[in-house]
């Protein structure tokens, strides 16, 4: 399928395998999406600057390079700088098209609905996007499928109206007349609201007076406070609707200055922000943000999971905004057509931007269109200036999952042994991460769907690094098409699950390799720390500390599969069994019990270990600690002798003729893990036992599922 990209200051299209649908969701076949001028011409430009001044314009993305710096080295910092300035980056969210599959647990659309959709990295300028449920809505029966498209800008605009709350015959103010600012004139005028708009485009201006504003200013041609003042006798507005987008702070002041007493203003653009407290505070002016699209935006619950609000206590959430927004259009109260919309093709997508960029003012609406007649096949993109190479002794790799884990840690490696490895093939559910992946670490192709990789003869590996809750799936299709599996942890997260894994291997004993992202065990420190273990004579009380960070509870990570304590303990758990060297004979584990504060024992918990060998090993895992603390901690202490690991940087070591050892940044075994895998495959030793897998799998659910 075509897809339009910004990268470097310029938009291309480039050919991507359609998305494979997903649960909870909807795939659509494109007919038109609208371009949103202020919010992509801005990317664009942002993606031409250098370095230097994207860290000038936003320091904070400067401090998370240099945190990755300071926590894991400069490598995966250059990797993180490397993919910022060569991705491709994908852009829309507003669009309207053919429904062509829906996904499990979607009930209300059928394949064949016409439908208007959003969401920024769902409903992208491509021919086949996958949409989450609440963020798609069927199209009212006649209603032109381009306007359909502008359903998600149109959500914006209703929403800053919403948020105004303004009344049959009140008085309202529209600053800037772009897309939105004309959507809400309208909107406001279908209520009975006297409308004023200003702006410094008189060109625009006029097209307002068209559309029904019973008073327009030129900012820069008479003073607006002024204007609007004598337009109300004297009172102000009841509310002004900020849209413009500007860096300056006297637009915003003026909007408070032709507020009435007790007014209001909604920002729904872009504005500096540096206010002055004489224009809000003798008058009471409420200063109000109209957050996107409405009610249920940032809400991964709502958004991904389909959590609908209930109607009668939020009467208005982004679907239903979009809905409303149609149903305006549809009833003749919405007039686009003197907008005069410019179409392109999505072939043409680059000089439609150009154009945008030319003449801004002949481009207030502007849509990409899309072929009606192209088949859905699931295509394999082979990527261009990569050629396939002679496999030698070399493992050849198919990679499902192209998120952060991966592309930051993982790829890196394999593209550094690329004697050793060989990128075969990158699949992931939105296939610009995948095609990103590609291009960066020069794998031959992208495909469309995981099973390409499980059946493709010429792949040795199978390696999952996608969300938690498909990994099981994942892992056992992988091993029944005799594919050998690297799965970043967890293995999987409910019992059942692991039970299917284990009866596999049951059924097939010489099985394909299995080895579960468990990498502190193959770091270099743990290496040390175990040559110092070789001659111990009693059991060992170990204890870890893993200072894992708060992360909002509304986040994938809590609300999408197992948790943090699967997706994370697990790792410590294997640690202390790879230590030890013994069978975990029993283990228990407490969660804080929640009474008040932020905190939950979903990621707070402190886990005991008792070991055959009569070592017993502490785990606390939590994320009530303070940022400022190294995340990771271990301690050991046997025969009058203690070890300390600081955070994989430091290795200390009391009543032990040692040295110590130092790194400048954490040393986490990554690259053992996947070296040593390499050797594994070649001998066909495993890297590690299958039964401690399975064991440590088994207790990290058990601990997981527990109540506090």
């Amino acid at each position: 399928m075509r897809q339009a990209f910004i990268s470097k200051g310029s938009v291309s299209v480039h050919n991507l395998p359609i998305p494979s649908i997903k649960s909870g969701c909807i795939k659509i076949k494109l007919l038109f999406s609208a371009i949103s001028v202020g919010t992509e011409m801005s990317a664009v430009q942002g993606t031409g600057k250098s370095i230097f001044q994207r860290a000038l314009d936003d320091p904070k993305k400067a401090l998370q390079v240099l945190d990755i710096l300071k926590s894991q080295g400069w490598k995966s910092a250059k990797t993180k700088v490397a993919g910022a300035t060569e991705k491709l980056s994908p852009m829309g969210y507003s669009v309207s098209g053919i429904v062509t599959e829906v996904g499990e647990g979607v009930y209300d659309f059928t394949v064949g609905d016409e439908v208007a959709a959003g969401g920024s990295g769902f409903a992208l300028h491509a021919e086949y996007v996958v949409v989450p449920k609440n963020l798609v809505v069927k199209v009212p029966n006649g209603l032109d499928m381009k306007a359909a498209s502008t359903g998600t800008v149109g959500s914006i605009a209703l929403h800053g109206v919403h948020r105004a709350d303004l009344r049959l015959g009140e008085y309202a103010v529209v600053v800037g007349t772009g897309l939105l600012g004309l959507l809400a004139l309208q909107m406001l005028k279908a209520s009975g609201v006297k409308v004023a708009c200003t702006d410094i485009n008189n060109k625009r201006l006029e097209l307002a007076k068209e559309l029904g504003a019973d008073l327009i200013v030129n900012s820069l041609e008479e003073d607006p406070v002024n204007a609007v003042q004598n337009w109300t006798g004297g009172f102000g507005v009841d509310a002004v609707l900020f849209m413009a987008a500007t860096d300056k702070d006297e637009p915003l002041s003026q909007a408070f200055r032709m507020c009435r007493r007790k007014g209001r203003v909604v920002l729904v653009g872009v504005s500096g922000m540096n206010i002055n407290r004489n224009d809000i505070y003798r008058d009471e002016i409420d200063f109000m943000i109209s957050s996107s699209y409405g009610p249920g935006r940032y809400d991964d619950n709502y958004e991904l999971k389909g959590q609908d609000y209930p109607y009668a206590y939020v009467r208005w959430t982004e679907n239903r905004n979009i809905a409303s927004y149609l149903d305006m259009i549809k009833e003749g109260k919405i007039n686009l057509d003197k907008l005069t919309p410019k179409v392109y093709t999505i072939d043409d997508a680059e000089q439609a931007y150009k154009q945008i960029e030319n003449d801004p003012e002949g481009h207030i609406l502007t849509l990409l269109s899309y072929k009606t007649d192209n088949q859905e096949n699931n295509q394999t993109v082979f990527l261009t200036g990569t050629a396939k190479v002679s496999r030698n002794d070399k493992i050849s790799i198919g990679l499902i999952g192209a998120g952060s884990f991966a592309t930051s840690t993982l790829l890196p490696i394999i593209h550094k042994h690329s004697d050793k490895f060989y990128l075969k093939s990158i699949q992931n559910s939105s296939g610009d991460k995948a095609l990103n992946a590609a291009r960066l670490f020069k794998a031959e192709k992208v495909v469309s769907e995981p099973d390409e990789i499980f059946t493709d003869p010429e792949v040795d590996l199978v390696m999952i690094c996608t969300r938690p809750v498909s990994h099981a799936k994942l892992v056992i299709n992988a091993l029944k098409n005799n594919k050998n599996v690297f799965v970043e942890k967890p293995l999987c997260i409910r019992m059942d699950e692991l039970n299917e894994i284990e009866d596999f291997y049951r059924n097939n004993p010489n099985g394909p390799m299995l080895l579960v992202g468990f990498n502190r065990r193959f770091s270099p420190f743990i290496s040390q720390i175990k040559l110092k273990l070789k001659q111990r004579s009693s059991p060992m009380i170990l204890h870890y500390r893993m200072n894992a960070g708060f992360i909002d509870y509304g986040n994938i990570s809590h609300i999408d599969g197992g948790g943090r304590i699967i997706e994370e303990s697990c790792h410590l758990i294997d640690l202390m069994l790879h230590l030890t060297e013994a069978e975990i004979e029993s283990f228990y584990a407490t969660k804080i019990k929640s009474i008040s504060g932020k905190f939950k024992p979903t990621d707070n918990v402190s886990i005991t270990l008792k070991f055959h060998d009569g070592s017993v090993g502490v785990i606390n895992y939590f994320s009530l600690g303070s940022k400022d603390l190294p995340k990771e901690f271990l301690e050991i202490h046997f025969d009058n002798k203690s070890i300390t690991l600081d955070n994989y940087q430091v290795l200390n070591a009391f009543g032990l003729k040692y040295s110590g050892y130092k790194t400048v940044s954490p040393e986490k075994g990554h690259e053992a893990e996947l070296l040593t895998y390499w050797n594994s495959l070649k001998t066909g030793t495993w890297p590690m036992s299958l039964r401690d897998l399975i064991n440590v799998t088994r207790i990290t659910i058990s601990i997981s599922d527990e109540n506090p």
